[in-house]
């Protein structure tokens, strides 16, 4: 049994059994992981993959425990690569991070400046995306960090940290009937076109389950992913938008009126996630306080060896979460 062969085997399994994609990540052919796959199964005297003719179908039971146990030694082997960078330099090396529209627009800026400044020869490598997309980056292990809000069932095997909470509030053109209104209904809202996030959409504080409590139908005329697009809209009049508060900029949405509606919905708690089990380098703690100060070593490391994410959950309860 080879390394090699178990690292093949891992991004078949995380490649949706498709051995051409797996091929393509792992920068080999085809049949070399094919072969290396069958020559495995050989070894071990059972099959870990059921075949349709030149296809994988499925994961046997017997190789599905194969599989995980790989993953596992894989993490392993990453962990004492890092061990070994991280006693030759501890400043040097890469952070890879995945994360929202609107975490890379308006609140990393300020941190990952810092962050240069102390570490000038760490890498680092910023990946936008969905909740959906971030997760995949996850499950395939390319990224050290995820940072979003919900979806928390997404991420398995990840520890995810809370790191502030925010609202949503409501922007307008100056000028519209609601600029003046300091603390808006529901009703006044649900008298416009509203523009907001597809997530807002799902989940127990959903937009129409909150307007269904007060027997309303929000008059949704446009979701999108991106806070800045959302604006663009607003702007052009299709109506009043509901965004992240921290993706309110002053100065570059100054012919914008923002109003508090913290009244009208629920917090949100957004989140810092890595793999549960893994080896933190020193300037990936220090991120993560930049990040979240409130997040002490002794909690992340805690939150590192946890069984499960209710585990992290019962470490992380007492914390007080500053508002953005």
């Amino acid at each position: 049994m080879k390394l090699h062969q178990l690292r093949y085997l891992a991004a078949v399994a995380q490649s949706g059994l498709n051995i051409t994609a797996a091929a393509e990540k792992l920068h080999t052919s085809q049949p070399g992981v094919s072969k290396q796959i069958k020559l495995l199964e050989e070894e071990l005297g059972f099959q870990i993959f059921v075949r349709d003719g030149r296809n994988l179908s499925r994961i046997t039971p017997a190789g599905q425990k194969v599989v995980d146990r790989a993953v596992r030694i894989l993490r392993e082997v990453q962990n004492i690569k890092r061990l070994s960078d991280e006693f030759k330099d501890e400043a040097r090396g890469s952070l890879s991070i995945a994360t929202t529209h609107t975490q890379a627009r308006y609140v990393l800026p300020g941190i990952i400046k810092t962050f240069r400044e102390r570490y000038p020869e760490v890498r680092l490598h910023l990946h936008q995306g969905t909740s959906e997309q971030i997760s995949e980056l996850a499950a395939l292990d390319r990224i050290d960090f995820s940072i979003a809000t919900g979806s928390q069932s997404l991420f398995e095997g990840y520890a995810l940290l809370p790191c502030y909470r925010w609202h949503r509030h409501v922007v307008v053109p100056k000028g519209h009937p609601l600029a003046k209104v300091a603390k808006p209904t529901l009703k006044q809202l649900a008298a416009h076109p509203i523009i907001t996030y597809v997530f807002s959409f799902s989940g127990p504080s959903s937009l129409h389950d909150i307007f269904a409590k007060e027997g309303l139908v929000p008059n949704v005329v446009l979701t999108a992913h991106d806070a800045d697009v959302i604006k663009t809209y607003v702007r052009l009049g299709l109506g009043i938008g509901i965004v992240a508060s921290m993706a309110i900029d002053p100065k570059d949405d100054a012919d914008l009126v923002q109003i508090d509606t913290s009244h009208l919905f629920p917090a949100h708690v957004t989140w810092i996630g890595f793999r549960r089990g893994g080896l933190l380098r020193k300037y990936q703690l220090d991120f993560m306080q930049l990040f979240a100060p409130h997040l002490t070593r002794r909690v992340i490391e805690r939150a590192s060896n946890a069984a499960t994410q209710v585990d992290v959950e019962e470490l992380t309860a007492g914390l007080e979460l500053p508002l953005r």
